[in-house]
């Protein structure tokens, strides 16, 4: 007995590693960190390679790979793809690779066609994701009962990657975006992509106060705490191990967008990777 509690201690101890195609997974990073603060983490924007939107399923496998084996040689007792492309192409072949448990991004038809008034939702994705599986499931669901209007944010995960997102610019392609789907009078759009809510003022001002915007982060939170506590790894003792980020691209961009994600009094080490 005291061997087994041992080893769930030294479990518990172990990080969360969590990754993104770059730094829009800081938006879900915040949402795990808020729920659970005692536990440590790891953080690695795949910069260099976004977006993954376009990019091979092959492809994207092979990436989250590196980095899952990165972490794992860091030791982590838990994996987030905080990236709805890589989850859509890549979280069946991680959880049928690795023994260590992967929560991915989950799409948020369900609440928004659950609440919807009007019968009318709005995705806003990128290509990777609305091809994937986990979509096209909800869909054929709740397709059935209500219309979903699909949205391509083409160009969005590149302006969060630039640091470009309060340009003039920037205005005017959501507004291209997001006026189609208000025309189809939809009352909740999705974001389905985490560098999506960094943009979530701006398009909230475009769809108005009678639109509701829904960010997963929440739920994603709430599933990594029910892995955890499902298998008897949840920190519940204040750990003061310094959050280890890892990019491979701006570390000026990294910055900014962890300081507005999560504001200045986080301690952060930043390490830079070259693969």
């Amino acid at each position: 007995m005291v061997f087994f509690l041992f080893l769930i201690m030294q479990n518990s101890q172990l990080k969360i590693g969590v990754f993104d195609s770059g730094v829009g997974g800081l938006t879900v990073f915040k949402q795990v960190r808020e729920l659970l603060p005692y536990e440590s983490y790891l953080y690695f924007a795949d910069s260099a390679n976004a977006p993954y939107g376009n990019m091979p399923v092959d492809d994207i496998i092979q990436r989250s790979k590196k980095i899952s084996d990165f972490f794992i040689e860091k030791g982590v007792k838990l994996i987030v793809v905080a990236c709805n492309t890589a989850t859509a192409a890549a979280i069946d072949w991680l959880r049928e690779n690795y023994e260590v448990p992967f929560v991915g991004m989950e799409p948020a038809v369900k609440p928004a066609s659950l609440m919807t008034k009007t019968g009318n939702i709005g995705i806003l994705a990128t290509k990777g994701t609305l091809g994937g599986k986990l979509f096209k499931e909800k869909e054929k669901i709740y397709g059935q009962y209500i219309n979903i209007h699909y949205t391509e944010g083409k160009g969005l995960v590149e302006i969060a990657e630039s640091s470009a997102i309060d340009s003039p610019e920037t205005d005017s392609l959501l507004r291209s975006l997001i006026e189609p789907m208000l025309e189809k009078s939809v009352d909740h759009i999705v974001l389905g992509c985490t560098h999506y809510p960094l943009f979530k003022e701006k398009i909230q001002a475009i769809a108005g106060d009678q639109v509701t915007l829904i960010d997963p982060a929440d739920a994603i939170a709430r599933r990594v705490k029910d892995v955890l506590i499902q298998n008897a790894s949840l920190c519940t003792n204040q750990n003061h191990t310094p959050l280890q980020c890892f990019s491979n691209g701006s570390d000026t961009l990294f910055k900014s967008v962890f300081y507005r994600c999560l504001g200045d009094t986080v301690p952060f080490d930043l390490s830079k990777i070259t693969w």
